[in-house]
């Protein structure tokens, strides 16, 4: 991965508050994995910038390398990385997810 390339992925990740890296858009993602992460964080009413990595080659590998994660889509919050679609789920049921925004777990309607 290049400098260039690391400097970004660091600038977006520590610019904002939550980020999401992932295939297509919030209104149009473009995998099932970044479809889920997407609703989650919209479930829990969290405001998030997103990273559309199939718009970047560069991106797409080095957020890979910059996190040591192999897979997409990855969420960040206050700078760390938090995991994956599959791990965003598990936190998401326990309350870990919505604990970390400040909120309380929804109910189940």
């Amino acid at each position: 991965m290049s400098e260039d390339t690391n400097a970004r992925i660091d600038q977006l990740v520590k610019g904002n508050e939550v980020v999401l890296f992932m295939k297509g858009s919030p209104l149009f993602p473009q995998c099932g994995f970044s479809s889920r992460a997407v609703a989650i964080l919209n479930h829990l009413g969290v405001e998030f910038e997103s990273v559309d990595v199939l718009q970047d080659q560069g991106i797409r590998q080095g957020i890979k390398a910059y996190s040591d994660w192999p897979t997409i889509p990855q969420l960040y919050v206050h700078g760390e990385f938090v995991g994956g679609s599959d791990i965003m789920m598990e936190m998401y049921e326990s309350g870990e997810l919505a604990q970390m925004f400040g909120g309380e777990q929804p109910t189940a309607a």
